[in-house]
């Protein structure tokens, strides 16, 4: 059987036909790809475990000349192209198109059928919202003001959206399984946890978490540690929120959180212990320097820093699809290094590296709950935000769910203290953490 099949007479096929039929010679997995003519072509026979919709001939054309993955990712968002059926089975098309190889005579047969084709239809079916026209480029620097929109951008879509698949406490960050069964509520209240255990918490210590998110793990350590917790964000919407959750808990006495950037932080040896979860990846590769200075400026002699963050396979952050369709479209400041330039940057701050625990597994797993939930609830997201908003998340998260799967992506916590210190008492071995 051929690689593709035409559901109608292969010899009744169309021209775009053909050419999908050519483009997926090799593909290793079932889809449909369905023309905008109403012609249907089957990718690897038997049920398909998705389907492609392409909407009009334009961006058809598009994908044949230029084959650009990010091209298909924005039509998706736009609304020319649709997908039935199993996200997660689309995702390998990036690296399908990306190894693609054409003959002389196939590229010029391609240009011709390509170019033969009508132009784009009345509309599309999903518009651009307002919140997406923006779209900041990676090379705007990371300044204070180019900081503070980068986070609006992303954080600052709509609490109510975050909430109808996040847990119940809003962690936007990765969860920890005693076992895959886990629910996502358990899993992130057992990372809240972990965390605080690995820090050695101990009342009336201060804390500090640099970018605190929704505010779950300062209120966890307060009301359950017994800690003065100070938190900092660069969203309104966090902040604001944070701001209600402590009334609401009555946690005045022994929690503060501000709309402040790291940067502006004073002071030396004000804090016991400090924690950032989520955050550093917006600091930028050149700022590391600089952010873990502050923080070991402003950790205690003897005190214990975690840093909770996501890493890469490769060094540094180049020009890829990849960083192309994050910092267009989800994180417009993000930047990844490895684990090992990390660490290094950690110790040339003058800290000492005493523990550290790859969670790429974990957030494999939170992803596919995110996706799940984002997914079931999808008619009260969109009565929320936009569907171009709900299809960058969605494919977002998927896509980076795989990556952690395959270990593109890793996600590192690291806990260190000051050379030369005590470490804050920390024990011989980590059998506290497990009691």
């Amino acid at each position: 059987m051929l690689d593709s099949e035409l559901r109608t007479n292969s010899k009744e096929a169309s021209p775009p036909a053909r050419i999908v039929q050519r483009v997926f010679r090799g593909y290793n997995r079932k889809l449909s790809v369905r023309l905008w003519n109403g012609e249907t072509v089957d990718v690897g026979g038997g049920s398909p475990e998705v389907t492609l919709i392409f909407h009009e001939p334009r961006l058809f054309r598009e994908l044949v000349l230029y084959r650009d993955p990010l091209r298909l990712a924005e039509a998706y968002f736009q609304g020319e192209l649709d997908v039935e059926g199993d996200l997660y089975s689309v995702l390998g098309l990036k690296d399908h198109m990306e190894s693609l190889r054409l003959t002389a005579s196939e590229k010029l047969a391609f240009l011709f059928g390509a170019l033969s084709l009508g132009g784009a239809s009345a509309a599309t079916r999903v518009k651009q919202s307002r919140h997406h026209s923006w779209l900041p480029k990676p090379w705007r620097g990371h300044s204070r003001r180019a900081n503070r929109e980068a986070i609006a951008y992303h954080y600052d879509v709509s609490n109510d959206f975050y909430r109808l698949w996040l847990d119940e406490r809003m962690v936007y960050s990765c969860a920890y399984f005693g076992t895959p069964d886990d629910t996502l509520d358990q899993a992130q209240r057992n990372k809240l946890e972990h965390i605080c255990r690995k820090l050695r918490l101990k009342p009336g210590e201060r804390l500090l978490d640099i970018g605190c998110g929704w505010g779950a793990l300062v209120r966890w350590a307060a009301r359950h540690h017994g800690v003065h917790a100070h938190g900092i964000t660069l969203s309104r919407e966090q902040y604001e929120h944070n701001q209600a959750k402590i009334r609401e808990e009555g946690l005045q006495d022994q929690l503060k959180v501000e709309f402040r950037d790291y940067r502006d932080l004073q002071g030396e040896d004000c804090y016991d212990k400090i924690v950032s979860v989520g955050m550093f990846e917006h600091v930028g590769l050149k700022n590391l320097p600089n952010y873990f200075a502050i923080a070991r400026r402003l950790l205690t002699p003897g005190g214990l820093f975690l840093n909770h963050g996501i890493t890469q396979e490769g060094e540094g952050w180049g020009n890829t699809v990849g960083t192309r369709f994050i910092n267009r479209y989800v994180f417009p400041d993000g930047e990844l290094d490895t684990v090992s330039n990390v660490q290094r940057a950690m110790e040339r701050a003058g800290f000492e590296v005493l523990d550290v625990e790859a969670l790429r597994r974990h957030y494999a797993l939170t992803l596919r709950h995110w996706v799940g939930r984002l997914e079931e609830r999808r008619d009260e997201a969109l009565g929320l935000v936009p569907e171009s908003a709900y299809r960058i998340w969605r494919l977002y998260m998927a896509a980076c769910a795989v990556q952690f799967e395959q270990g593109d992506i890793g996600v590192y916590q690291i806990l260190t203290a000051g050379k030369g210190g005590n470490s804050a008492g920390v024990p011989l071995t980590r059998r506290d953490l497990y009691l």
